[in-house]
């Protein structure tokens, strides 16, 4: 039985332990911190949990896929539930815009806004489903790991007009400046500035419509503990608090890895769902890297995300007068101007931009009875800035808050029961990515597909990428998207070695 060692337990990382043990690999996952989850980490206290990262869930069809490789089923583990609307979005005014799967009911919406858009709307929607087909049910799972599948796609991507940004595209089919917004955000959600990101992340938007955002029952952190206990089942084993020094390395392949206790742990193949960036600059000696993953690459030539400031917060006070939806974005007055304060820039705005998640409107398991429990975060440069938030942090928070008091949450402040927030300098301390960045290696164009790093080192072949950084990139799909190739090159390498090892032995018995 071949032995395979994961750094890290977040999304990639789990879904490829569940994938390989399900085919009969003995898999064991290596975690820095004291439960499994990585970004999905949850935090509990006072009676309140919080999901630490995603909260939106798309694509469901993809954890079910690996329950069913397993021969399960994904409903007796974990509960998903529909989203409705998917987001409530407010304009700085307060106005605010609702979207769902109904596309009547988006289409009496945006008529709200611009008459003229819900038919510019229906046109972006149809020419989003082509770029849907190619970026994501065909490419999506498919590693990029010689020019030559780049070459492939040039003229598809020239099709779909890929060397548009996000904002331009859409911006073709809608008039209105609040529906652009609307319409454009996506990006964000996996670390892109929609202004560079290029328009195959239009596809999100379609990707939401075809599948609807769902909600896991007990938070995104029942969808962590559901598949730990699947991977579990199937003979996986976990190491907590135990993190990775080294990937060792001998003649050019990786044969385990060296445990900062000096343990040792033997391997066939090694998976990192640790941040790829801090992997091939931390974990693997320069002696063992090309050109291609020199500490130059990742430190002056790669371009990063943004990182976050996430506040999580309970409160005694209930707020149901209606206001608030499960997931509600809060843009502000500004917008290119404030994303180029963020992203190019890289500079602390005075305003901002909100998520605002609100879990107990769809279950009130999240927090102890009659009390409601939320997360706010807000979009901030990556370390990249030279901003101290040991100094910036506090007053950071203390302007969000206050304006969620004045605008949707009165009361707020002398209602909160419970609070933690991390800034930048968790996600580079704690989860060990580069710059802080919340998201790895920004998506776009030139870091996509072939030019994003590969799933497979280059240098190393035994060794592979999951997770954010690595193709096709950041988000739920993302990530379980890269799990799904580390799956099929681990099996493919493993049938070569066979047919190889048939060979000889034929070779032989001749």
């Amino acid at each position: 039985m071949e032995k395979v060692l994961i750094i890290g337990t977040g999304f990639g990382g789990l879904g490829a332990a569940a994938r390989l043990a399900a085919r009969g690999y003995q898999v064991e996952l290596f975690e820095k911190r004291d439960k499994p989850g990585g970004r999905g980490y949850v935090y509990e206290m006072d009676g309140f949990k919080f999901d630490g990262g995603p909260t939106v869930i798309t694509a469901p069809f993809m954890f079910d896929d690996i329950f069913e490789l397993a021969g399960r089923k994904r409903e007796d583990y974990v509960e998903f539930v529909p989203c409705d609307p998917f987001y409530r979005i407010f304009d700085h005014s307060g106005k605010k815009f609702d979207y769902n799967g109904d596309e009547a009911f988006i289409l009496e919406q945006i008529r709200q806004g611009e008459e003229s858009d819900a038919e510019g709307y229906k046109e972006f929607m149809a020419t989003t489903k082509a770029i849907f087909e190619k970026g994501f049910v065909e490419l999506a799972d498919k590693p990029f790991l010689n020019i030559s599948d780049m070459v492939k796609i040039i003229p598809d991507l020239l099709r779909l007009q890929s060397h548009k940004t996000v904002y331009n595209y859409a911006s073709q089919f809608i008039k209105n400046d609040f529906l652009r917004r609307c319409f454009s955000f996506h990006p964000l959600l996996v670390g892109g500035n929609p202004f560079d990101t290029t328009s195959i992340y239009a596809m999100i938007h379609y990707l939401e419509r075809e599948w609807g955002i769902h909600y896991a029952i007990g938070g995104t952190g029942a969808i962590v503990q559901g598949m730990v206990k699947l991977i579990e089942e199937l003979n996986g084993r976990f190491h907590y608090n135990t993190e990775v020094d080294e990937i060792l390395v001998e003649n050019g392949r990786a044969v385990g890895i060296r445990l900062q206790d000096g343990t040792i742990h033997k391997a066939d193949h090694v998976i990192s769902n640790a941040d790829v960036a801090f992997t091939n600059t931390k974990m693997i000696g320069k002696k063992h890297r090309s050109i291609r993953n020199s500490d130059f690459r990742y430190n002056k030539l790669t371009r990063y995300s943004m990182s976050l400031f996430v506040i999580y917060f309970g409160t005694k006070k209930q707020y149901r007068d209606g206001k608030l939806a499960h997931h509600n974005i809060i843009l502000g007055e500004r917008y290119r101007g404030l994303l180029k304060d963020i992203f190019k820039d890289k500079k602390l705005a005075e305003d901002f931009s909100l998520y605002l998640h609100m879990p107990t409107l769809t279950d009130p398991s999240m927090a102890p009875d009659g009390h409601e429990a939320f997360y706010v975060l807000s979009p901030v440069p990556h370390l990249g800035s030279g901003i101290d938030w040991n100094v910036a942090a506090k007053p950071y928070r203390d302007t969000i808050m206050q304006f969620l008091e004045d605008n949707y949450l009165p009361d707020l402040q002398e209602n909160i029961v419970a609070e933690h927030y991390i800034d930048p300098l968790h996600f580079q301390n704690t989860l060990n990515s580069h710059m802080g960045s919340a998201f790895s290696v920004e998506p776009i164009l030139t870091q996509s597909a072939w030019f994003r790093p590969h799933n497979r080192s280059e240098d190393i072949p035994n060794l592979y990428f999951v997770g954010a950084g690595t193709h096709p990139g950041a988000g739920l799909p993302g990530v379980l998207s890269s799990s799904k190739i580390a799956e099929d090159l681990i099996l493919e390498t493993s049938k070569e070695k066979r047919e190889k090892r048939n060979e000889v032995g034929s070779l032989v018995a001749g």
